[in-house]
C-alpha cells in the first residue's frame, strides 16, 4: 500500500481527499487558542470568559460524534462531510463577526459540532480500503487529519499578522493582528473545500453498493443483552454533558435559572437517544426478530473499544492542554520554550497513528497489538508521573523528561490507530454508528480527565490559589491516574476483547464478491 500512497489514484485519491477534510474541520474547530489572548485584549474579556470559550468549543461534541455517526449510515459520507465543512463556515463567519461575549459563547457552541467530523471520514476510508489494509489507511486518515490542530497553533497568528492590511487589533508589543479575518478565512477555505470533496469524492468503490442500515435512530443491536449494554453505554454521554454544564455554572456563565435548564437538557438528550434506540431495536425487544448467527454481533466489543478511546485520544486532548504549563512550572522555563517541548506530544502524531495501523495490519493480531499499546500507553504515563523539578534538574533532566513524554505519545497515539483499526470490522452497514459512538468516548475521557486534574489541586490541600509545588503533586497523580486507568483498560482488552472475523482478508464478513477483477 505505501508504494502507491501518492499515486492520487482510486483509493488512494480518495483517502488524500479525506484525510484534509478532516484536517480542516480541526483547524476551524481549534482556531481559538491560538488567537486566545487576541481575542480577549480586543473585546475586553475576562481570563474565566475565555476560559468559558474553551469549554464552549468542546460541549456538542460529545453528542454531535453520536447524531453524526447516524446520518453518515443514512446519507453517506460524501454528502456527509461536504454538509460539515459548508456548515463550518457559518459559525466562523458569526465567530468573526462576534461584537460581545453572547454572540462569541453562541459561534463557539456551532463550532463545537464540527469537532464530530473525524467520525465520517472513518467509513468513507473503510469503504475503499479491504480488511488487511484498514489499519494503516485508518491511521493515515486520523495521523495526517489530526495534525489540523497543530497547523491551527502554527499557522493562525502568523495569518493574522499578515491579514492585518485590512485592519486589526496592536498589542503591547505593536504586533498587529486581524484576528477576525484568519477566523472567517478558515470557514471560507472550508466551505470551498466541501465542494470540491463532493464533486470529487465517491461513497463506495467501483463494484461496490453502499450498504445502510435499516433505521438509523438509533444503533441497531442484535440481541437483548447487547441492547442493555448500549443504553448503559449511553448515560456517560449525559454524564458529561453535566459536567460541562457544572463547569459553566462554576465560571459564571449559567446563573441559577439557566442551570437547572441547562441540566434538563442534558437529560432530555438521553431521553430522545433511548427512545431512538427502542424504535430502531423494538422487534428485537418484543421477541418478533432474532438475528440468524451470521448477522449478529456482539456490542461489548464496541464497549472494550469505548474505553480504549478513553485512555487514548481522551489522554491525548486532556495532556496537551496541560503539557505546557507543566514543563513551565518543572523546569522554570519561559512560556515559548515550554510550549515547544509540549508540542512534541502532538507531533508524534503524524507517525503514530498510522504505525499503530500497520501494528494491526501487519502482526497477525489486532487484539495483540491493542493490548501491547495499552500496556505501553500505561507504563508510559507512570514514567511521567516520576518526571518533578527536584528529580529532573538542568538540561540532562530536561532531556529525559522529553523522552518520556515522546515514549508515552507515540503508545497513545498508536492506540488511537489500533483502535479505529479495529472499527469498521465490527459491524458493516453502522460503522459510522459505531465510530461515532467511539469517537464521543474520546471526548468523554478528555473531559473527565481534565475535571479530575482541574480538582486535584483542592483535594490535596491546595486551595484556590495552589502552590508550584502543590500544582507539581497533582501533576504527578494525574499522570498516575492516567496510567492506571491504561493499564487497566489493557487488561480488559486481554481478557474481553476479539479477534474480529475476517480481519486480513480482501473483503468484509458478508461483502459481496463483485468486487473481483475491479481495478481501484
Amino acid at each position: 500500500m505505501l508504494s502507491k500512497l501518492w499515486s492520487l489514484q482510486g483509493r488512494y485519491k480518495t483517502l488524500h481527499l479525506t484525510w484534509f477534510a478532516f484536517f480542516l474541520t480541526f483547524v476551524v474547530w481549534f482556531n481559538l487558542a491560538p488567537l486566545a489572548t487576541t481575542i480577549q485584549a480586543d473585546l475586553g474579556l475576562t481570563t474565566s470568559q475565555i476560559q468559558t470559550l474553551a469549554i464552549c468549543n468542546v460541549a456538542l461534541t460529545v453528542p454531535a460524534r453520536v447524531v453524526i455517526g447516524m446520518l453518515l449510515d443514512k446519507f453517506g459520507p460524501r454528502l456527509t462531510y461536504s454538509s460539515l465543512l459548508l456548515f463550518s463556515c457559518v459559525p466562523c463567519l458569526l465567530f468573526a463577526a462576534a461584537q460581545n461575549f453572547d454572540q462569541l459563547v453562541a459561534a463557539r457552541l456551532l463550532l463545537s459540532i464540527v469537532g464530530a467530523g473525524f467520525v465520517i471520514g472513518i467509513r468513507m476510508v473503510a469503504e475503499w480500503f479491504p480488511p488487511k489494509e484498514i489499519g494503516l489507511a485508518e491511521g493515515i486518515y486520523g495521523g495526517w487529519g489530526n495534525f489540523g490542530s497543530a497547523f491551527s497553533a502554527l499557522t493562525l497568528v502568523g495569518l493574522a499578522s499578515w491579514l492585518s492590511f485590512f485592519g486589526g487589533l496592536e498589542l503591547p508589543n505593536s504586533v498587529v493582528l486581524n484576528w477576525r479575518g484568519a477566523v472567517a478565512l478558515t470557514g471560507i477555505i472550508s466551505a470551498v473545500y466541501s465542494i470540491i470533496y463532493f464533486l470529487q469524492s465517491s461513497d463506495s468503490s467501483p463494484g461496490k453498493v453502499y450498504q445502510r442500515p435499516a433505521k438509523t435512530a438509533g444503533l441497531e443491536v442484535t440481541s437483548r443483552r447487547d441492547f442493555w449494554g448500549l443504553i448503559v453505554m449511553n448515560i456517560p454521554f449525559t454524564a458529561v454533558l453535566c459536567l460541562l454544564c457544572w463547569r459553566l455554572q462554576k465560571v459564571g456563565f449559567l446563573n441559577a435559572r439557566a442551570y437547572p435548564l441547562a441540566l434538563l437538557a442534558a437529560l432530555i438528550y438521553f431521553v430522545v437517544q433511548t427512545i431512538g434506540v427502542i424504535r430502531t431495536n423494538r422487534d428485537l425487544i418484543i421477541g418478533t426478530k432474532i438475528y440468524p448467527k451470521e448477522d449478529r454481533y456482539e456490542f461489548s466489543q464496541v464497549a472494550i473499544l469505548e474505553l480504549t478511546y478513553i485512555i487514548n485520544f481522551g489522554s491525548e486532548l486532556a495532556v496537551i492542554s496541560m503539557l505546557p504549563a507543566f514543563f513551565e512550572v518543572t523546569f522554570d522555563l519561559s512560556k515559548a520554550m515550554a510550549g515547544a517541548l509540549a508540542s512534541c506530544f502532538a507531533f508524534v502524531n503524524l507517525v503514530a497513528r498510522p504505525a499503530g495501523g500497520i501494528f494491526s495490519d501487519k502482526l497477525g493480531s489486532r487484539k495483540n497489538v491493542m493490548v501491547l499499546l495499552s500496556m505501553g500507553l500505561g507504563f508510559g504515563y507512570l514514567m511521567m508521573s516520576l518526571i518533578k523539578s527536584g528529580t529532573f534538574t538542568g538540561l540532562a533532566g530536561i532531556l529525559v523528561a522529553l523522552s518520556f513524554t515522546m515514549f508515552t505519545s507515540f503508545f497513545v497515539q498508536a492506540g488511537e490507530g489500533a483502535t479505529f483499526a479495529l472499527v469498521p470490522l465490527i459491524k458493516r452497514n453502522v460503522t459510522g454508528q459505531i465510530a461515532g459512538l467511539v469517537g464521543a468516548y474520546g471526548n468523554v475521557g478528555a473531559v473527565t480527565y481534565l475535571t479530575i486534574l482541574s480538582l486535584l489541586p483542592s483535594w490535596i490541600g491546595g486551595g484556590t490559589n495552589p502552590s508550584p509545588e502543590v500544582i507539581q503533586v497533582s501533576s504527578s497523580i494525574f499522570f498516575q491516574v492516567l496510567g492506571i486507568t491504561g493499564l487497566i483498560v489493557a487488561f480488559l482488552c486481554l481478557f474481553f476483547l476479539k479477534e474480529p472475523k475476517n480481519s486480513f482478508d480482501e473483503l468484509y464478513d458478508g461483502e459481496v464478491t463483485v468486487l473481483a477483477g475491479v481495478n481501484h
